[in-house]
């Protein structure tokens, strides 16, 4: 019985092609993108899964707020985790973390530039599942100058030579470094990246006792079973214990009184699986991706099969009324309707199996193309998991009955005496479906197409937006302490090329903040306020273009400038200040605790020195003397500047030392960078509303076939009573635009919910208008008549004669 209805069900998808070709060409199509998707969206949910403690790993984050500025960061002083690791008995270890970036590693006069150097404390690989190939865990970073290097980079350096207690040169520190280790690549999916890892103990700073002084990220280890509720309870007592000290010291008044103003100074525990994707958390190892993104393009999926499955049911409906006489004749021959619904349902999964075959085929063709754009490495890995195959083959033959069910149910259900007398069966419930669906379909249709549209003028107002400060031609190099004391010079020399205008040093720049400092000002010592910190010299603001509201810049000329200030008009208005001019800060040196008093010179205009998701913030920028050489290095190049020029630029570098790889970057580059996931996001979302559109233009055509193939006797009367082309035309347009306007009247509302909710993400956002809502009905109405046209005049244009003979 199974054999004779699959010979069936072939003989019957054999006599329909075109229908069989469209059905299986949308659902294809829906299925790689939604397979794309999926793809995604557990690379996004797998990050750190890798891990085999993760569930016993948290990170220490710290929620501040100071005179209403608030900030919630992954920044903790050094004593943090020691101090958890002796007095929470939850606590079985604890990881410092400090990640350096892009530095430069030296061997035999060969340097490297890797992107990504960390320090980290001995117990790295006690709480990470990364596997070392050469060395002993406990032993490799547990003394000062020891490092560890990834697989790749150690054959990049080394080759196949063995690189045990071989020596290497770190960035700038005169000590050299011996590797104890290779571990394998840290992987993809890790929520943070490292090409080579430095002992902590080397660091400075890493018996600080300092509790204000927050830079590392720390990491605590909890004993299984743990209760992570009394872990963070017991942050108020350590808090008031040690930071209640400084605060005292610094702002002279009690943790107490500081609470009581308004102000916070919180800790709590983020598990390691969930750091990924918390954009609300400040992090400096890897940005964290935000969820609605998942959820966005998640939905997107699932309509994008929603279309699919529209178009199989209309398709399969419309073909309906061509086989009316097939199931009349099977039912009066004996079938049953069960079985007529049998075969039915199982012509569509066959449909279902071969749209299978040819998803394998686009989304291997496609993929390489989504790796690129997203900067990943999606695979399927068919024969990874036993379930992979079997879960595609289910998924698939599920949409097939759901999509096919309708028809089934509808063809089975006709009346054999009415058919075979001529007279269609069910024909005004099934266009009233068909209708109900074209509906359906566009309206999804003009959501994904409006909802893109917002998305990129988002995307442009914001790469568009005046900024406060010059970001064009301005050539930046990291790592300014490379130079060391001699930045003056090294400044003096790069005058002298050709097409640099102006050269400035500082240790911030737009885009990459370093310092967020604490400050009282004289007079309100009750008072305590938060402003990002940057320390520049004299020729900063005419490098980067910055504007004086009032006051004046930094002046060589004068002396005491060397202990004045510059704020933002921001910070004037969030901290009251009705005299800027009269206001002092007060500056306390951590190691001899001598108080100095800074005065403000000078007001700046407000300037974006962050992505624009944020507000402006108040911002404070101090001189920097000689003594400070570290931070960046800023040129403000000609427009007529050439290659040449930063050939110039990188010999002077390497002169100065020792022909260092020079680290840079170009400002308006870099600042795109910011808004990277929203590029790739917005790109991402144009791909897979044209391809809603396609899947929906298809089932368009192919519906407005089978119409045209029911009206063409229609037409040829129409013809021979002198209808013109243009009438018949319109005949079946109009249908088509009276749907396509209802679409919108349903889309409308729900794109305006879904965009003004994504749009308060932004600080600084578009105001949603009237012709983004036009846009999308006139796209949509483009789309559609161009779907009917040609199959319309192709029939329009037959010889009545030939219209008249087709039944």
């Amino acid at each position: 019985m199974i054999k004779n209805l699959l010979k069936y069900s072939f003989r019957a998808l054999k006599r329909q092609k075109s229908y069989v070709f469209i059905n299986v060409l949308g659902l294809a199509i829906g299925l790689t993108c939604s397979l794309i998707i999926t793809l995604f969206i557990q690379n996004e949910l797998s990050y750190d899964q890798y891990n085999e403690k993760r569930d016993r790993v948290f990170r220490v984050i710290l929620n501040g707020k100071i005179s209403g500025q608030e900030v919630t960061v992954t920044s903790t002083a050094a004593a943090i985790g020691p101090t958890m690791l002796n007095e929470f008995p939850e606590v079985e270890n604890f990881l410092r973390i400090n990640g350096w970036g892009e530095t430069v590693i030296s061997y035999n006069d060969h340097h490297f530039l890797e992107k990504a150097f960390l320090e980290a404390d001995s117990s790295f690989f006690d709480f990470f599942t990364i596997q070392l190939l050469r060395g002993q865990k406990d032993m490799v970073l547990n003394e000062p100058h020891t490092i560890v290097l990834s697989e790749t980079t150690a054959q990049k350096i080394f080759g196949e030579e063995n690189p045990i207690n071989k020596m290497l040169k770190v960035g700038n520190d005169s000590t050299m470094y011996r590797v104890t280790g290779v571990m394998e690549d840290i992987p993809d999916n890790s929520h943070f990246n490292a090409n080579a890892i430095g002992s902590f103990m080397t660091n400075s700073r890493a018996n600080d006792n300092n509790w204000l002084s927050n830079s590392f990220n720390t990491y605590v280890l909890l004993h299984p079973n743990a209760d992570l509720q009394k872990v963070n309870e017991r942050f108020a007592g350590m808090i008031e214990k040690y930071v209640g000290p400084e605060v005292l010291r610094y702002f002279g008044i009690t943790i107490k009184e500081f609470l009581e103003q308004g102000n916070k100074y919180n800790m709590y525990l983020q598990n390691l699986t969930n750091i990924h994707l918390d954009p609300s958390i400040k992090q400096d190892l890897k940005a964290a991706n935000d969820p609605k993104y998942l959820w966005i393009f998640g939905s997107i999926g699932v309509l994008i099969i929603i279309i699919a499955s529209i178009n199989f049911m209309n398709l399969s409906t419309a073909q309906a009324s061509k086989r009316d006489k097939e199931v009349g004749i099977k039912k009066v021959s004996g079938s049953s309707n069960g079985l007529l619904v049998t075969q039915f349902l199982i012509e569509t999964i066959i449909l279902s199996f071969f749209a299978l075959l040819l998803t394998v085929m686009i989304t291997e063709l496609s993929l390489p193309y989504f790796n690129q754009l997203l900067e990943l490495k999606l695979q399927v890995g068919y024969l990874d998991n036993w379930y992979t195959i079997p879960g595609m083959i289910i998924i698939s033959a599920i949409i097939g009955l759901v999509a096919g069910s309708y028809p089934a149910f509808y063809l089975s259900s006709f009346n054999p005496y009415m058919v075979l007398k001529g007279r269609r069966a069910g024909t005004r419930s099934n266009g009233r479906l068909r209708r109900i669906l074209v509906v359906l379909q566009f309206s999804i249709s003009i959501i994904l197409i409006i909802g893109t549209l917002i998305m990129f003028r988002q995307i442009q107002f914001m790469l568009n937006k005046d900024l406060g400060f010059n970001k064009e031609h301005v050539l930046v190099i990291r790592n300014a302490s490379t130079v060391g004391s001699k930045i003056k010079s090294f400044k003096d020399e790069l005058q002298k090329i050709p097409g640099i205008l102006t050269v400035a040093a500082s240790t911030a720049v737009p885009g990459h903040n370093n310092n967020n400092n604490g400050y009282i000002i004289k007079g309100r010592p009750e008072e305590s306020y938060l402003l990002q910190t940057n320390w520049v010299d004299v020729d900063y603001f005419e490098t980067y273009g910055i504007q004086i509201s009032s006051g004046r810049f930094f002046d060589p000329s004068y002396t005491t400038d060397k202990d004045a200030c510059i704020v933002n008009e921001n910070a004037v208005h969030s901290f009251l200040m009705k005299d800027p001019f009269a206001i002092r800060f007060i500056n306390r040196n951590d190691e001899t605790d001598e108080v100095t008093y800074m005065p403000i010179i000078g007001v700046a205009r407000d300037f974006h020195h962050e992505s624009l998701r944020s507000g402006i913030t108040p911002y404070i920028l101090r001189f920097k003397n000689e003594e400070i050489n570290w931070g960046y290095i800023s040129m403000k190049l000609s427009p007529s500047a050439t290659s040449t020029t930063l050939e110039n630029i990188e010999k002077i570098w390497g002169s100065f030392t020792n022909n260092n790889p020079m680290q840079y970057f170009f400002m308006d580059e870099d600042f795109e960078r910011l808004y990277k996931e929203e590029k790739q996001n917005a790109q991402l979302a144009v791909l897979f509303t044209i391809v809603g559109i396609l899947i929906a233009s298809l089932g368009l055509y192919g519906l407005t076939s089978f119409t045209v193939q029911q009206r063409t006797k229609e037409i040829g009367v129409r013809k021979t009573f002198g209808a013109s082309i243009n009438s018949i035309w319109f005949l079946v347009a109009k249908e088509i635009i009276i749907l396509v306007l209802i679409s919108t009247a349903i889309a409308w509302p729900l794109i305006y919910w879904i965009a003004d909710n994504w749009l308060q993400n932004y600080h600084y956002r578009i105001n949603l208008q009237v012709t983004d809502f036009l846009f999308g009905l006139f796209i949509a109405l483009i789309i559609a008549l161009a779907a009917i046209s040609y199959r319309t005049i192709q029939t329009a244009l037959l010889n009545p004669s030939h219209s008249l003979q087709s039944e």
